[in-house]
């Protein structure tokens, strides 16, 4: 009988302090970017013209007006958000937690078109606000953002006839060795695919091209150009004297003099 009567006090106890704080009134909001020291896509400021361009009048409202989920939801949505969480506490204030999206490749399709892909493997639409600093890809690249922005690179990858026909994935993959690997982040600053549908590489010092061929024995290829610039070009001083450095042929490193 204790038992009971106890669990029917917390219980009625947890239902007063429910319907106290569906009574609360929204008094502020609080915003969080958590990543902003790597990203600019968003400040405070414009999570508020979200909300105002919605219409989600929040401040002033009592909780139970206030659709946390639905708020989540269309945070979520944004196109610059990763993960947003929102939340609410006795104070009245309306707590939100925003985690940006961080590009990693910049790809510029053979129409001009040009968009992000992130480190979830999405494509991103770039942003008024902030241009990232990441790697380039250009060329004879296709794939417009519309028609396969609700497809991850690792969807694309996953499924043959995708695979086969679009290039992202590939360029995804060499960008994703080049981004782990200091030396060679430093070093190349743009991808190009020629009409072959060959990838060729562009350093940031030396007037040359790096013939990458297919995005295949990826490792391979880059230990051997590191090697080629550690043994080769650095002891000859030869950063200008080469027009271009292929790596398609195994165990090789073919130049080809200006």
């Amino acid at each position: 009988m204790l038992w009971i009567t106890a669990l029917a006090g917390l219980t009625a106890s947890l239902g007063f302090v429910s319907k106290s704080e569906n009574n609360i009134i929204a008094k502020s909001l609080n915003i969080s970017i958590l990543n902003n020291d790597e990203n600019l896509f968003l400040d405070e400021n414009d999570v508020k013209q979200f909300f105002a361009e919605r219409k989600d009048n929040i401040l002033g409202k009592k909780y139970r007006n206030i659709n946390i989920t639905g708020l989540e939801q269309a945070l979520n949505s944004h196109p610059a958000i990763e993960n947003a969480e929102v939340s609410e506490n006795i104070n009245g204030e309306i707590k939100i937690d925003i985690t940006q999206r961080t590009p990693v490749l910049r790809v510029i399709n053979k129409d001009g078109e040009s968009y992000y892909i992130d480190t979830q493997t999405k494509l991103m639409p770039l942003s008024e606000n902030y241009s990232a600093r990441v790697l380039v890809a250009s060329g004879e690249i296709f794939e417009p953002y519309a028609s396969l922005y609700q497809f991850s690179v690792n969807q694309i990858k996953q499924n043959k006839t995708f695979s086969e026909a679009s290039l992202l994935d590939d360029l995804y993959d060499v960008q994703s060795y080049i981004s782990q690997d200091t030396t060679l982040a430093q070093l190349i600053h743009q991808i190009y695919v020629n009409e072959e549908r060959e990838l060729e590489l562009f350093p940031a010092i030396g007037n040359h091209k790096i013939i990458f061929g297919e995005a295949k024995h990826i490792s391979e290829k880059f230990n051997k150009l590191k090697l080629f610039y550690t043994q080769g070009l650095n002891k000859s001083d030869g950063w200008n004297k080469y027009s271009t450095i292929n790596l398609k042929y195994k165990n090789l490193v073919v130049c080809t003099k200006k």
